[in-house]
């Protein structure tokens, strides 16, 4: 197990993790700025607090262990960001480092990303840029605040550089470093597959459906949630549907009656077990944004299950097709794209397994400049 790695006297950044996905994206990052010397602190909010979605990823991915978990848990938008404020101001004014790292578009993203600017403290944003121009996402209003909050954005593709020009975000402030979730699958791809999750569910390779469905727009809503169960219990006649239940989802799943005996049903999965089964998939059901890039960098299809993405170079450039919130609509697609052979495609520019390099010399060049300013503003 990693353990958090302290050079003290040093310069010192912060990373603020707390979601599943942060993890898989924060660790390339936090690896290559301790090969660079810098004294790394991992802040866990505890936004998941099951070790299913949490812990395990910090002992696979290879990531120095938090030196602080603040608990937050589950419970509404409102009390997740104000249990991250109250914890993480404790945090900063405590221990102040150099700059903070924040990731993705949650509410810890969001809380974190809050104290620090009003503390002053340097802001890197990873994962910055994405737009899906649906302000009911939560997710939305996270990410755009934070980059408005933000001293540098470190962006996954050219399409959010643009969207940040068009904000007019630009210059010094906006790095194209690639996706740093990429780094993670592609470092630990051999290691997910030689655990044999395949054949550890009685599945074939490419002869099963994967799902994973967890949007509070969705799987709150009982008739949508019963619409598109129905749909893939239909799609079950063709081959093996395999649905790991996010908490969120089961708990609604559990309280209808729905055609559940049709489905594979699992628990969570850890990251290593997801992966080797996203990597051997027929096709990728989601409404996850991670998912949509998991997937165009392994060259699996991928239906995703939303009216927008946010993450529209996987449909331009990679294997993903937006279907909408419409069960007829995932029928017909799930149907074409089982009728037709799985083609070869393209890598995405810079998703290449060194982003987290590109992500980490960017925020030493941030250190860099703000030392310059420190040391211009004490000779005057």
């Amino acid at each position: 197990m990693a353990r958090a790695v302290r050079v003290r006297g040093g310069r010192s950044v912060g990373c603020v993790v707390g979601a599943r996905p942060n993890f898989v994206k924060a660790a390339p990052v936090v690896q290559a700025l301790i090969e660079r010397g810098v004294d790394v602190r991992v802040l866990n909010t505890g936004q998941h607090y099951d070790r299913a979605l949490a812990g395990n990823f910090i002992e696979q991915l290879e990531m120095p262990w938090p030196e602080h978990d603040l608990g937050v848990g589950s419970g509404s938008h409102a009390e997740q960001t104000a249990a991250v404020l109250v914890g993480m101001e404790r945090l900063l004014v405590a221990d102040t480092p150099d700059a903070l790292i924040v990731v993705g578009d949650v509410n810890s993203t969001l809380g974190a990303a809050l104290v620090a600017a009003k503390l002053g403290v340097p802001i890197a944003h990873v994962e910055s840029g994405l737009r899906s121009g649906d302000w009911s996402m939560p997710e939305e209003v996270n990410r755009v605040l934070t980059d408005r909050l933000s001293d540098l954005l470190l962006c996954h593709c050219a399409e959010a550089v643009e969207n940040l020009l068009a904000e007019g975000i630009g210059g010094d402030r906006v790095a194209l470093v690639g996706n740093t979730m990429i780094d993670s699958l592609f470092r630990l791809i051999p290691s997910a597959r030689a655990r044999k999750a395949v054949e550890r569910h009685e599945l074939e390779p490419s002869n099963y459906l994967l799902v994973t469905l967890h949007r509070p727009a969705l799987v709150d809503d009982p008739a949508r949630l019963a619409a598109v169960v129905r749909t893939l219990a239909d799609l079950a006649e063709t081959l093996p549907v395999v649905f790991p239940l996010h908490p969120r989802t089961r708990a609604r799943m559990d309280s209808a009656e729905l055609p559940l005996e049709r489905l594979v049903l699992t628990e969570p999965l850890d990251y290593l077990d997801f992966v080797a089964l996203q990597s051997s998939a027929r096709l990728v059901v989601t409404d996850s944004g991670g998912v949509q890039e998991e997937t165009s960098a392994l060259g699996v299809p991928c239906l995703t299950y939303r009216d927008n993405t946010e993450r529209r170079v996987t449909i331009d450039l990679g294997t993903n097709r937006l279907v909408g919130v419409d069960p007829a609509a995932l029928a017909r697609a799930a149907a074409e794209e089982l009728a037709r052979p799985r083609e070869s495609v393209r890598p995405i520019p810079l998703w290449d397994g060194q982003a987290g390099e590109r992500a980490a010399d960017a925020v030493v060049a941030l250190l860099d400049r703000r030392d310059d300013t420190w040391q211009r503003s004490h000779a005057a």
